[in-house]
């Protein structure tokens, strides 16, 4: 089975509050609601793939010395196994746009299980509402 790396990551704005990006249609698990991020490529480490995604899907700039790592999912799907870290990040640059046509939600740590997620994003809800 193929292993995907996966970085993934919890914007928390000054209210507390994580941003949640639905998945488009025409996407695997279309409506979905995930934490932003992407594919590590090769030769890349998950915080340079992270900001990469970050920059390419929602417009902000971040730097790795923001990104705090928090915990990680293991999931095995059909197709693939993903193992995916999860960051905390509090401080970029910008303003958060949808550039893939993405909707977003500014969700409380509390109402985090409210939204339907992927399998392998369940896991880390428990994580994000103890550390915050």
């Amino acid at each position: 089975m193929t292993l995907v790396l996966v970085s993934a990551v919890a914007l928390v704005d000054p209210d507390g509050r994580v941003l949640l990006a639905q998945r488009p249609e025409g996407k695997a698990m279309a409506g979905l609601w995930e934490f932003p991020g992407g594919k590590v490529e090769p030769g890349e480490s998950p915080e340079a793939a992270l900001i990469r995604e970050l920059r390419e899907e929602l417009g902000i700039d971040t730097e790795a010395s923001c990104l705090a790592p928090l915990s990680f999912a293991s999931h095995a799907y059909d197709e693939f196994h993903l193992l995916m870290p999860l960051f905390v990040c509090r401080r970029w640059a910008g303003r958060v746009t949808a550039r893939e046509g993405q909707r977003f939600a500014w969700v409380r740590p509390s109402a985090l299980q409210d939204y339907p997620m992927p399998p392998a994003d369940l896991p880390l809800i428990p994580h994000l509402r103890d550390w915050l």
